[in-house]
């Protein structure tokens, strides 16, 4: 008779059996099936015998039926014993005796926790707000006149925005070090390219000057032989190019995705994106805020294999991002236990969503689901396209309906937390 008993607060060990003579005729029934492809010298396929069968593939064949008929057995048992499984069960046969009647064996694994949250109506929420207006649509419209700006030599001294052309050395104790010494190298003056002191001596020059000063590397700085460490730099000015903007006419607009050139479309289509921005970014922070008032709140054991899945996914997805940027991860593996507090978080977190939602019947509503795919399908050029592309796959659209009960979650948690307003400056919302 299968029993369970308790090695820690989320961890189980199932004591149970399996008849020997079922897993017998299962091995049977792996060595018939070998027997009709397989390739012995000698024998024709399908005429090897059953001893010789045993001889060559018995191992396989027991080791296979082995491992199906525990996840059987153990499947059975949890199913038997209600038992929420979290992860793998990590069997140990216990039985050497292939013929005993019975072969024993254990299987250690996880539960899932009970989920109990502290009292979010103690708990203070800053809510996040912004509300959008004219200045942002103007300076929005002055960004996008500086990206398309052009450039023409003018005579005057340096100032930010415009584009320099210089010759620099650069030495540290007399000596040039690497990487600092070019000719006819480019900067914009204000673009953050290079270090603000850096940009700062070139401001005020006149094409022709020349200038000396000394300045300190950040500690934190990527080139190690001058990181933390005063040099000396001598520059030269060659040019100077002060920008030229573009009117904001017909040709403009149609530069910036308005086919027929209506400049007050224009203005209207950078309030629609810029709305659905500020929409999606305060979403967010004002998620995240919900969220971490249910990490604080909630107080339980995670299973371990959960937040050892998750670290080594976090890994997995970083290296695949370095690699899309351009770095060689090829033979590297970066440390597991780099992403152990990300890990943790999240699996928290998933288990409290998913009791939330269970508990208090949360749903994510037709209407609502529909509504977050045609928004963002907005950011496209053909958004019908993109609304039929989630509802064609259902796993798609899972993603959706995920998002639409995490939204459910934050508005259940502002509905109880002390929440108090926080006007967000443009900059300070758009992460600036």
């Amino acid at each position: 008779m299968p029993s369970v008993e308790t090695v820690s607060a989320l961890e189980r060990r199932l004591n149970a059996s399996i008849p020997q003579q079922a897993l017998r005729n299962q091995v049977a029934a792996r060595l018939k099936h070998i027997g009709r492809t397989a390739k012995l010298a000698g024998f024709r396929p399908g005429k090897i015998p059953e001893k010789v069968l045993n001889q060559h593939y018995g191992m396989e064949a027991r080791q296979e039926a082995l491992g199906e008929a525990l996840q059987r057995s153990f499947a059975e048992a949890v199913q038997t014993n209600d038992l929420r499984v979290a992860g793998d069960p990590e069997f140990q046969v216990k039985t050497t005796d292939w013929n005993a009647d019975e072969i024993e064996y254990s299987a250690t694994f996880e539960v899932y926790p009970e989920i109990v949250l502290g009292d979010v109506t103690a708990e203070a929420v800053e809510r996040a707000t912004y509300e959008l207006g004219q200045t942002d649509i103007d300076n929005t419209i002055a960004t996008l006149r500086k990206q398309r700006a052009t450039f023409a030599a003018v005579d005057r001294a340096a100032q930010a925005d415009d584009n320099v052309v210089i010759d620099f050395v650069g030495t540290l104790e007399g000596v040039v070090f690497e990487g600092g010494e070019a000719k006819d190298y480019p900067v914009t003056l204000g673009s953050g390219r290079m270090l603000p002191e850096f940009e700062a001596a070139i401001a005020g020059m006149k094409v022709g000057e020349t200038k000396s000063f000394d300045m300190t590397f950040p500690e934190s700085y990527h080139g190690k032989d001058v990181a933390g460490k005063l040099v000396t730099f001598a520059i030269t000015l060659n040019k100077v190019e002060a920008p030229v903007l573009p009117e904001v006419d017909a040709e403009f607009a149609k530069s910036v995705g308005i086919t027929d050139g209506d400049v007050g479309k224009l203005a209207e289509e950078i309030r629609s994106n810029l709305d659905r921005e500020v929409i999606r970014r305060l979403k967010g922070r004002n998620k995240e805020a919900a969220m971490d008032v249910l990490v604080k709140v909630a107080q339980f054991e995670l299973p371990k294999s959960l937040v050892q899945w998750e670290m080594q996914r976090l890994m997995q997805q970083t290296m695949q991002d370095m690699e899309q940027r351009g770095m060689s991860m090829k033979g590297q593996q970066l440390p597991p236990e780099l992403f152990r507090e990300r890990a943790e978080k999240r699996v928290k977190l998933g288990l409290i969503l998913a009791d939330l939602v269970e508990k208090h019947t949360l749903k994510a509503e037709a209407e609502r689901v529909r509504a977050l795919v045609e928004d963002y399908a907005q950011s496209f050029e053909h958004p019908e396209d993109v609304v039929r592309w989630y509802y064609a796959d259902a796993a798609r659209l899972q993603e959706i309906e995920n998002l639409v009960l995490e939204e459910n979650v934050v508005e259940w948690v502002l509905a109880r937390a002390q929440v108090a307003d926080k006007a967000l400056a443009f900059a300070e919302l758009m992460g600036n």
